[in-house]
């Protein structure tokens, strides 16, 4: 008998989603960060083994107030899942509130699929304090399974992936074997560049950068990749910003991003980057088109 299945992980921005994602998969997927809004995309990890292959799904943080197009897009990401899950995780850190009223509950009681009260960052309290939120959110919504853990540290990550396998149900191989992700290569050194901006720059600056590479090209005769990638920033205010001082700002989120891309393809890269403007991208939807939103 194979087991497959198709769980997604939902919540709001910053909880912890990418780093349970990468903790289940064992893989660095998702990039992050301690901003909200790290992810952009649906990202897509797969588990397999000889008689399984669960797919994780990692979505953006659920946007309440959606202040531009791309907003929206990330927010469709996140509703789709609401309907093509075989389980659903539903992530909130421990000191994190939510209302009863909120909309999110409306959504979570429409899906069919078994859902998981994934309550994260419990580390950063004691046991009691675990306990009294588990009370809580049991009296508000009628979860299949409640874990508190620490995705961070990878406590309890073991049991919830053990108890995800049981629950995924009989299924055909979706994606080959050794696959790990639908994703292409350019996507993840994209995700690094942009990682890089949200790490070095504050305020504005890294919402309003898109990543984009332009060029990917193996040298045959030596063991080098060279990679020619374009940030988009919303206005020259912005670009001025990101190069830096002779250049000093973006040179660094140069050298740090060529060591992240050569340590996930696993070659030596030569890494160029070229920051152009492109106003209001954000609420342009061809440009988002383009982006791959």
């Amino acid at each position: 008998m194979h087991k497959s299945g198709f769980v997604n992980i939902i919540g709001r921005p910053n909880v912890g989603k990418s780093t349970l994602m990468n903790a289940l998969v064992g893989e660095r997927m998702s990039i992050i960060t301690n901003k909200p809004q790290t992810t952009r995309h649906r990202i897509i990890g797969i588990v397999s083994d000889d008689d399984y292959q669960v797919v994780f799904s990692d979505t953006p943080g659920i946007i309440r107030d959606p202040a531009y197009k791309m907003h929206e897009a990330m927010n469709r990401y996140v509703d789709g899942t609401f309907h093509d899950a075989d389980l659903m995780l539903f992530v909130t850190d421990i000191l994190e509130t939510y209302e009863d009223d909120d909309p999110v509950f409306k959504k979570l009681s429409k899906v069919n699929a078994p859902i998981y009260l994934v309550l994260n960052k419990t580390d950063l309290v004691d046991d009691i304090e675990v306990a009294q939120k588990i009370q809580l959110w049991d009296k508000r919504f009628k979860f299949a399974e409640i874990f508190p853990i620490s995705a961070l540290k990878k406590q309890n990550t073991k049991r919830l992936f053990d108890n995800i396998l049981k629950h995924i149900p009989e299924g055909p191989v979706y994606y080959p074997k050794d696959q790990l992700t639908d994703k292409p290569e350019r996507f993840f050194i994209s995700e690094i560049i942009r990682e890089k901006i949200l790490m070095h720059y504050q305020q504005e600056i890294p919402y309003s950068c898109e990543v984009v590479v332009d060029s990917f090209k193996e040298d045959d005769k030596k063991d080098l990749v060279r990679i020619h990638a374009t940030i988009f920033v919303m206005r020259k205010t912005q670009k001025s910003i990101l190069i830096g001082k002779n250049g000093s700002s973006i040179k660094r989120v140069g050298m740090e991003s060529r060591k992240d891309i050569e340590a996930f393809i696993e070659k030596q890269v030569f890494l160029e980057l070229y920051v152009k403007v492109r106003e209001n991208w954000r609420n342009n939807e061809r440009s988002l088109k383009g982006f791959g939103y």
